[in-house]
């Protein structure tokens, strides 16, 4: 007769072993596929639920996964006060691919969120469009673009 003792070990190395692969994580499939469906766009180090990103057209770019408030973020910062068009192009086909809409809505909400920024609103402008959650600021040698949805939308 086999001790209880015995086979307790064992059965715990068989589950261990028979366990399904691991998968990769939601946010870093995601991160492939804005590299596989963008010309230039390389995949850097993940740090604290951030995948840093980088590309030609931004001096930073990064996605940000899904926390407790937000489902994703995508952060990008143009190297110049007043972006140039490859910025807007970059900026609204990762979050086409990241939040599921048309890129030329996308588009349309970058290049407003970041038009409203001057005199009269200030450098820090926030707006909603298309259920997006959009903050643009600017300082004085950059200008910058957050996007992100929030988890009950």
């Amino acid at each position: 007769m086999i001790k209880t003792s015995a086979l307790l070990p064992s059965l715990a190395l068989l589950a261990f072993f028979s366990a399904s692969p691991a998968r990769a994580d939601r946010c870093d499939d995601l991160a492939r596929q804005l590299k596989s469906q963008i010309d230039g766009l390389s995949v850097g180090r993940t740090a604290a639920n951030v995948i840093y990103l980088s590309h030609p057209a931004a001096k930073q770019i990064r996605l940000g996964c899904a926390s407790r408030s937000v489902s994703n973020e995508l952060f990008a910062e143009a190297d110049s006060r007043k972006p140039q068009p490859a910025f807007f192009d970059l900026v609204a086909g990762a979050a086409a691919i990241v939040f599921t809409i048309p890129k030329a809505d996308t588009l349309k909400g970058a290049t407003r969120c970041i038009g409203r920024m001057g005199l009269l609103r200030g450098d820090d402008v926030a707006t909603r469009f298309r259920r997006l959650n959009m903050r643009c600021t600017r300082s004085k040698t950059a200008a910058a673009i957050s996007i992100s949805r929030g988890k009950d939308e």
